[in-house]
């Protein structure tokens, strides 16, 4: 280990009971911390199994080695707590093996069984992996039963050797694969779960800042929270009033008759900070910040009191929160309407769409099993409420409203697994073309907020609306209605042949599927329907139909193996003259749970959705325009489908992949250039090298005569006579744009006059040329990687060339890509024809497509700093790919592990 690469700077992380804990490097200034653990804070026993004895030398031998002055071959972690450090991990590389280190682990005994140990093992495997560590290796006593329960429930493999009492344990790093992971992401839902009780399960609840002016916030909160009928305590603080609207009010969260779990701050911005620190010494375990309007010293004082006294945060600028279990009844939020208890879980960021989603399900009868308005979002993310929603037994649909994501990829491998277990939908909010302007390279234009978003959407699974309507209307369907089959067939039936076209067109619009019905069906419906009926699809039973018939209808389509879903379109007629005659009866006195989703069409109702109550008591989707109908049935199509396929791994990572020397690299540029940029050509030849990408032979030269040699040795080598020159400076992006390449260069003089008009047109700004074979001829592709700073690394294909935004023809994935992604993206394409042969032109090969969307994807996981990488055009024939251009930018970024737990840093709480 030639060099330490600690964390940059602490981090916070859950412990198994949802107590938050500092982890960072060990240092001289923690001597005597480091000493008081072992020594004060560690029994006689504790230190026995630890050191193997009982001297007392050893806790100060432990402190010298521990925080001693920085060792390149020492890796040391600590946990604190209220300041205090409860706990250690270290490991020291073994002399001439520099791949190996001896681990040690000390825990103090009030901390035991809280997994302190686990987690910061799971931080000191990736600081050792990033320091070139492959194993950890360990001696230790067989009676110490707490170490090698730690080791077992790691998610690593572990060997062990039993000599004489002893056990020497051996764990291989290298092999923290998805069995790893998926352990890690096990401890940190339980975790987080377990840190969220206080405020989605608060046994009390204080309201600081409750007024005593009627129609504040304060007193509106504390009033709801009353008229709800929490089942807690319920204590009001307000240091200048002795009663608040009829509750006892206390001058400050120390003085509160007991602790309470949660505490909803309704003050000004100025004290926020201030409040919450009292709370905090209070022994509050949440908060819930209503307060907007804090500037960034506000900011960082209240995060820092938060992960101090271990409180989670909802907010600032938050609504409020509700939680609807008869157990709790809490309603501790200033909206109009009281949330109907029910089974939808509710996240939103904008207080006002929050207000807008509580009063629309509370009109279609669905109610809410949480309701949490995140605000500003500084701490608690919808992707702690998924996880609280998978595990809260009540839950089995969320509605998100969020507009950022603070670990994207964290966020997706939890959707993943959670959308397997109930429907997530949300509103893709944020859409927009501005992403592309100011775009550097062909993939970073490629990769708009929209294509990013609706990838972490697709990949995760959740249904993604394109607005608060559209997300209602398909709630209402996913509640009440069965998932019809991945085809989704659609049968149309309508007493009106003109909405029933109307339906039919809309289902088209919406790629919905409608077959032509079978023969005996049709003859099947004949009978049961008027003379005049048309039994085609759409199905027109005309204005005469009957109810019974309708209802006949209905259920000869239902029980049909050819039809997957029904779409229902009716309209009041003249023949209706008494309720018994309506059609709509055929739906009312029909059961609402049958074998296929039935969605209603009824343009006389005044409301754009609702929920039809049928004499079984179950409920049918009604809307007033078919458009609204077969979207909802399109999303409940996609997420059959979505659960039809198996989980896809992650694809491996190809041969010849080398990201040590990639890192390298890295680092090698960014120390000679601190502010990032572009590789030159010599430095992305090197890349490329790295992860085995097609690159095309490519010479470098700075000058007229090596230009020449260069295309002479290409000639010399075998390759085409023709050779392709282009010209380079520092920071060049576009080069075809910028009139910087010249092809089809078959004589030595051909390439001297193109050097010199190069130098003639780009005068002092040319610092040399490239010089590469003359490519055969193939299909143009885009491929490359964009590093999105909120989504992170993107991985995008599509068709190349000069014209690739005129086309705008791409598929786009999140790294890492699973084996799925590889064989979906080339599939997506508008023009994937193109690549399976069209018009006689021959096939491309698609696995060597795949295997550069396999490297890049691993690139890009890798490499952080890699902000931007493009292979245009990628040409791709029959006996495989070759990249004739290339261009990489690196930015000064932080090695990130999405699968590290830790509590996200908000960038409005970020140190200056």
């Amino acid at each position: 280990m030639s060099t330490a690469q600690h964390p940059p700077r602490s981090v916070e992380a859950l412990l198994a009971d949802g107590t938050t804990v500092s982890i960072r490097p060990l240092g001289p200034s923690d001597h005597a911390a480091v000493l008081g653990l072992h020594a004060e804070r560690m029994s006689d026993d504790s230190r026995r199994l630890r050191f193997f004895g009982a001297s007392r030398r050893a806790p100060q031998l432990a402190a010298e080695r521990l925080s001693g002055p920085p060792r390149p071959e020492l890796l040391a972690l600590g946990a604190w707590a209220g300041g205090e450090l409860v706990g250690e991990a270290d490991c020291e590389t073994v002399p001439g093996h520099p791949e190996a280190a001896e681990l040690a682990l000390a825990v103090a005994d009030d901390w035991h069984h809280r997994g302190v140990a686990t987690l910061l093992l799971e931080h000191l495997v990736h600081a050792a992996r990033q320091n070139g560590i492959h194993t950890f290796e360990a001696d230790t006593l067989a009676d110490n039963r707490a170490v090698h329960r730690v080791f077992s429930d790691l998610g690593l493999p572990v060997r062990r050797r039993f000599e004489q009492g002893e056990v020497r344990v051996h764990v291989p790093l290298d092999e923290a694969d998805e069995h790893y992971r998926e352990a890690v992401d096990e401890r940190g839902r339980s975790a987080d779960v377990a840190s969220l009780a206080a405020l989605l399960r608060p046994a009390s609840v204080t309201v600081v800042g409750a007024s005593r002016r009627p129609g504040s916030v304060g007193q509106s909160v504390l009033l709801k929270i009353r008229q709800a009928g929490f089942t807690g305590e319920l204590w009001a603080v307000n240091p200048y009033a002795a009663e608040i609207a009829g509750e006892r009010a206390y001058p400050s969260p120390s003085t509160l008759p007991g602790t309470p779990d949660l505490a909803v701050l309704a003050v000004p911005p100025i004290a926020v900070a201030s409040a919450a620190e009292e709370c905090g010494r209070a022994g509050v375990r949440a908060l819930v910040v209503l307060t907007s309007g804090l500037d960034a010293d506000a900011a960082r004082q209240l995060m820092h009191v938060c992960r101090r006294h271990s409180m989670r945060l909802v907010g600032p600028n938050s609504l409020g929160i509700a939680q609807t279990d008869p157990a709790i009844r809490l309603d501790a939020e200033f909206g109009g309407a009281f949330p109907l208890p029910g089974t939808a879980g509710v996240a939103v960021q904008s207080g006002g769409v929050g207000i807008a989603l509580l009063e629309r399900l509370a009109w279609l009868g669905i109610g809410v099993s949480s309701f949490v308005s995140l605000g500003d979002k500084y701490d608690v993310s919808g992707n702690d409420l998924l996880q609280w929603w998978e595990s809260d037994g009540r839950t089995d649909l969320a509605l998100l409203h969020v507009e950022s994501f603070g670990n994207p990829r964290a966020f997706s491998r939890t959707a993943r697994r959670v959308t397997r277990r109930f429907p997530i939908l949300t509103v893709d909010a944020g859409r927009s073309p501005a992403g592309r302007r100011g775009a550097a390279s062909h993939t970073a234009a490629a990769a708009t907020p929209t294509v990013t978003r609706e990838t972490l959407f697709r990949q995760a699974g959740i249904t993604a609306t394109r607005s608060i309507a559209e997300l209602v209307d398909t709630a209402a369907l996913l509640h009440s209605q069965p998932l019809p089959s991945a085809r989704c067939a659609v049968a149309v039936v309508s007493n009106a042949g003109g909405v029933g076209i109307l339906a039919a067109d809309a289902c088209a619009d919406t790629g919905l599927t409608q077959l032509e019905l079978p023969s005996d069906l049709v003859t099947e419906l004949r009978d049961l329907l008027p003379g005049s009926a048309s039994t085609a699809n759409p199905v027109d039973t005309t204005a005469a139909v009957t109810p019974g018939q309708l209802a006949a209808c209905l259920d000869t389509l239902s029980r049909s193996r050819a039809v997957d879903a029904l779409l229902v379109c009716l309209v009041p007629t003249a023949l209706t003259t008494a309720a018994q005659d309506d059609p709509l009866r055929a739906l009312l006195d029909g059961p609402a749970h049958r074998r296929i989703p039935l969605a209603a069409v009824l343009l006389s109702q005044e409301v754009p959705v609702r929920l039809l109550t049928c004499a079984d008591g179950g409920h049918i989707p009604s809307y007033t325009d078919p458009q609204d109908a077969a979207r909802a049935l399109a999303h409940a199509r996609d997420r059959a489908r979505r659960l039809a396929e198996p989980p896809s791994p992650e694809a491996a990572a190809p041969p010849g992949c080398d990201p040590a020397a990639a890192r390298r690299l890295v680092e090698s540029f960014l120390t000679a250039n601190p502010g990032g940029g572009w590789l030159d050509p010599a430095l992305t030849v090197e890349l490329f090298d790295c992860y085995g990408l097609p690159l095309t032979i490519s010479i470098w030269t700075p000058d007229e005569h090596g230009t020449v040699v260069a295309a002479q040795s290409l000639r010399q080598l075998g390759h085409r006579r023709e050779v392709v020159l282009k010209a380079y400076w520092p920071g060049q992006v576009h080069k075809s744009a910028a009139g910087a390449v010249r092809t089809g260069l078959a004589t030595d003089t051909q390439v001297r006059q193109t050097f010199r008009e190069f130098t003639e047109r780009f005068g002092s700004r040319l610092t040399g040329v490239v010089v590469q074979p003359m490519a055969a001829p193939g299909l143009e592709l885009l491929a490359g990687v964009v590093q999105d700073r909120v989504f992170g690394p993107l991985v995008l294909l599509g068709l190349g060339g000069t014209a690739t935004e005129v086309l705008d023809d791409r598929a786009a994935r999140l790294a890492p890509l699973t084996e799925r992604d590889l064989a979906t993206m080339p599939a997506e394409l508008r023009g994937s024809a193109l690549l399976s042969g069209h018009q006689g032109a021959p096939a491309v090969d698609l696995a060597a497509v795949q295997d550069v969307l396999a490297r890049l994807s691993h690139l890009a996981t890798d490499l952080p700093q890699l902000a931007e990488l493009d292979l245009n055009p990628l040409i791709a024939r029959p006996d495989g790919v070759l990249c004739v251009d290339a261009r990489a930018r690196l930015e000064p970024r932080p090695s990130f592990d999405p699968y590290l737990r830790r509590l996200r840093r908000p960038a409005a709480a970020e140190e200056d």
